[in-house]
Parts: structure tokens; C-alpha cells; sequence
């Protein structure tokens, strides 16, 4: 800041910001600030600066300068006209066509490098055939340096005629092949067509079996029925014949103890002894029927019993037969079904196997699939982070392009200004920690400088006829000769 009794003439501040590519910010700045009377008016100013130097590369120096007296040109220091269209903000965006147009061009990258991969495939594999063909083409003239042409068509009419002999003898293996495995076809569906039959008919059997048993129980009961109904018809006959002998015995004691005594007044005599005979005869002829009727009962039973045993007999020696029958008839379906669940247990532990190969497979190509989509992810990310790191790169590109335009006009509007005093310029050379020669023309040091076609106004203060600068060089200052009263350094 310059102060003077003086109206103000000039003033102006800038300030600028950019970002690196590693995210790592530097920041720039320059600041002046003057006032300076009207013509032959003394006045005072003072300027700053600071700055970082960034990993590109880019270094900004920061100096403060001194308060130095001077006298003004003629006409003071001109207005700086600084155009605002400079400064808005400029309207940065990215292509949303971008990631579609990277993930295309990487569809079709891979796609050429799996034809490429496959085009050398295919020309090693023709390379290898040529060598054959070759090989078999260097044979065939040492053959035919030794041989007849007519030579090499006996050898080669003698190749074909065994080639044709295997061919036909491969057929006819096939063929036989083909029978055989036909007839096994056919075996296959009579065993199976038997195999249905003779379930059916152990079926069928179990059935019969079940019924017939039930048919033996209730023989079996009818027969243990009559044989109880005998035993009691046997106890009843003999309890009638035990029964009838004692009445005949109690009869023959009662007629032999009866003893009669008549006395009629007439006299008359009864013969006792035919009633006696005939009472007997009569019990006799009773007991005699009785015994007959029970002997011709006890027969008629008995043979019916003893037919009814020979036909319940028969029929049971039939079930026997047939349950015979039945148990060798299931006893080979058994083995069988034994020798058809082996083949199901076997083609079971085939199915088994077949499925664990396939799981296998299905595992595997999910564990690349997963590789694949995680190298997928990353590459995703990576481009992701790339494409950020192009547009952080793209906005420090267009802030450091806003920055040197900025820059560029300013240096212009100086160079315009210093232009219209009455200075003669010295050339001079800036280097760090290095003396610069130079002379001051109005309070101002004119240093030629490399940053567009202008000059840069440094600050910077008389020190023993030297303008001293804040900077890198020894000490941390640059030393610029000068012979005027101090002021500021021009560097175009």
C-alpha cells in the first residue's frame, strides 16, 4: 500500500487457485497496492507476494518489499483496466457418452485379442500341418528319385486297397457291433417285460397265498370242531352205554329180589313168569335198537368225518404244493430283485459320480466367473479413478489456462503503461542467488523476463544501491543492482 497526500490513481488485486494431479494444492498469488500524487507529487508503496511450488514442477516466490520513495512521471500512474469476462467461471463438464465410449472400445479390444489369440492358434496349427505335409512331400521324391512314376502308383493304388480292406473290416464291425448291441436291446426288453410279469404274477401268488391260508385256518378249525364234536359223541355213547347197563343191571336185581306174596280169596294164580320174559324181551329188543341206532349214528359220523379229513387232507397237500411252489417262485424273484437292485445301486453310484463331476465343473466355473467379475470391479474402479483423475487434471489444465490468460493481460496492460514513460530499458537477467544488473527509470527496475510479450512489476527496495527482493537465492533474497531511490523491478 502507497500513502500520499495525493488522489489515488491506480489500484488492483489478483488471486488464483490450482490443483495437481496427486491432489496436492497450490496456491498463487500476487497483490499490489499504490497511490501516488499528481506530477512531482513524492509517494510511498510497498508490495507482497507468497507461493508454493507444486509437484509439476510450478514455483511461485512470495517477497515483500520495502517502502521506497520516488518521483512520479509526468501524467502519475495510469488506470488498469481489467476485463470481468476474464473472470467468470468457465462451464466444465464431462461427456456422459465417456464411460459408454471406454467400455465399447474395451468390449472390442477384448474381443480383437481373443480373434487375435485364435488367429495364432490357427497359425501354428497350419504351420505344423505344412511341416507334415513337407516331411511327407521330401519322402515322396527320395521315392520317387529312386522309383518309377508307375512305382508311386503301385504304392499308393496298394495304400488305398488296405485302407479300403480296414475301412470294410471296420464296417463290418460296426455292423456286428450294431447286431450285438440290438439283440441286447432286445434282451433288455424281454427281461424287463419279464421282470413286470413275474411281479404281477408274485403278486397274484401273495394274493392266492393269503386267501389259501385263510381257506387252511378255517379247515384246520372245522376240522379241530369235529374232532371235539367226536370225542363228545364218544362220551355220549359210552355214558348211554354205561347208563343202559346199569338199568339193565337194577332191572335184573329188582326182578331178581322181588318176591310176591298173593293171597286172593278166590283163589286164583298168576304166572309171572311170561310177564317177566316179556317185560325183558322188551327191554332187550329197546336196548338192542338203541345200541343199533347208535352204532348205525356213530358210523355215519365217523364216515363222514373221515371224508371230510381225506378231503381237507387233499386240500392241504395241494396248498402244500402250492405254497411250495409259491416259495421257489419267490425265492427266485428274490434273487432277481437282488441282481436288479446291484444294477440300481451301481447306475445310482454312476448318477452320483456324474452329478458330483458336474457340481465340480459348476463350481469351478463360478469361482472364475467370480475371479472375473472381481478383476471386472477392479478394472471398473481403476477407470473410475482414472477418469477422475483426468478430470481433476482436465480443471487444473483450464484454471492454470484462466490463470496465464489472467497473467498475460496484465502483463500487456503494465507493458502499455510503461511504455508511454520516457525510460530508457536495461537488460537484464534474473537468476536465484545471483546479483541481476539493472537501473531503476522513475523508481522501477526494467528486468526482460520470459512470460508473454509484457512485464511483471516486482517490488522491491533500495538496499546500498541495490534493489533487494524477497525470493530462493542466497539468503533467501535476490539482489538486483539499481541506481534509483528504490521502487519497483519490471520484468517484461
Amino acid at each position: 500500500m502507497s500513502l500520499s497526500p495525493c488522489r489515488a490513481q491506480r489500484g488492483f488485486s489478483a488471486h488464483s487457485a490450482c490443483s495437481a494431479f496427486s491432489g496436492a494444492r497450490g496456491r498463487t498469488g500476487f497483490s499490489s497496492r499504490s497511490l501516488s500524487s499528481s506530477r512531482r507529487c513524492r509517494g510511498s508503496s510497498c508490495g507482497r507476494a507468497w507461493g508454493a511450488e507444486t509437484r509439476q514442477g510450478i514455483r511461485f516466490g512470495q517477497g515483500k518489499g520495502g517502502p521506497g520513495f520516488s518521483q512520479c512521471p509526468p501524467g502519475g500512474i495510469q488506470a488498469v483496466t481489467v476485463d470481468q469476462s476474464l473472470l467468470t467461471p468457465l462451464k466444465i463438464e464431462v461427456d456422459p457418452q465417456f464411460q459408454v465410449v471406454k467400455t465399447q472400445e474395451t468390449r472390442e479390444i477384448r474381443s480383437l485379442n481373443n480373434q487375435f489369440a485364435s488367429f495364432i492358434d490357427k497359425v501354428r496349427f497350419l504351420e505344423q500341418q505344412n511341416k507334415v505335409l513337407e516331411t511327407k512331400w521330401e519322402l515322396l521324391q527320395q521315392l520317387q528319385g529312386n522309383r518309377s512314376p508307375q512305382g508311386l502308383e503301385c504304392i499308393f493304388e496298394t495304400c488305398l486297397a488296405r485302407l479300403r480292406q480296414q475301412l470294410e473290416e471296420l464296417q463290418r464291425e460296426r455292423r456286428a457291433l450294431d447286431s450285438e448291441l440290438k439283440t441286447y436291446q432286445d434282451q433288455e426288453d424281454e427281461y424287463k417285460s419279464k421282470y413286470d410279469q413275474e411281479a404281477y404274477k408274485h403278486a397274484s401268488v401273495q394274493n392266492d397265498f393269503v386267501v389259501l391260508k385263510k381257506d387252511v385256518d378255517e379247515v384246520f378249525q372245522s376240522k379241530m370242531d369235529l374232532e371235539g364234536n367226536l370225542e363228545s359223541l364218544k362220551e355220549h355213547v359210552c355214558f348211554l352205554t354205561r347208563l343202559y347197563e346199569e338199568e339193565l343191571g337194577q332191572l335184573k336185581t329188582q326182578a331178581d329180589d322181588m318176591s310176591v306174596v298173593l293171597s286172593m280169596d278166590n283163589n286164583r294164580c298168576l304166572d309171572f313168569s311170561d310177564i317177566i320174559a316179556e317185560v325183558r324181551a322188551r327191554y332187550e329188543e329197546i336196548t338192542r335198537t338203541s345200541k343199533a341206532e347208535a352204532e348205525a349214528v356213530f358210523q355215519t359220523k365217523y364216515q363222514e368225518l373221515q371224508e371230510s379229513a381225506q378231503l381237507q387232507g387233499n386240500s392241504m397237500k395241494e396248498a402244500q404244493v402250492q405254497i411250495s411252489q409259491l416259495r421257489q417262485a419267490i425265492h427266485r424273484l428274490q434273487s432277481q430283485i437282488g441282481s436288479l437292485r446291484k444294477q440300481n445301486d451301481s447306475l445310482q453310484s454312476a448318477i452320483a459320480d456324474a452329478e458330483q463331476q458336474g457340481e465340480m465343473a459348476v463350481r469351478d466355473a463360478q469361482a472364475k466367473l467370480d475371479e472375473l467379475e472381481a478383476a471386472l470391479r477392479t478394472a471398473k474402479q481403476d477407470m473410475a479413478q482414472m477418469l477422475r483423475d483426468y478430470q481433476e487434471l482436465m480443471g487444473t489444465k483450464l484454471s492454470l489456462d484462466v490463470e496465464i490468460a489472467m497473467y498475460r493481460r496484465l502483463l500487456e496492460s503494465e507493458e502499455c503503461r510503461i511504455s508511454t514513460e520516457h525510460t530508457s530499458q536495461v537488460t537484464v537477467s534474473i537468476t536465484e542467488g545471483s546479483i541481476v544488473p539493472g537501473r531503476t527509470c522513475g523508481g522501477q527496475v526494467v528486468v526482460p523476463g520470459r512470460i508473454g510479450t509484457g512485464q511483471v512489476v516486482m517490488p522491491g527496495r533500495e538496499c546500498g544501491g541495490h534493489v533487494v527482493m524477497p525470493g530462493r537465492g542466497s539468503g533467501g533474497q535476490v539482489t538486483i543492482p539499481g541506481r534509483g531511490s528504490g521502487g519497483q523491478v519490471t520484468v517484461p
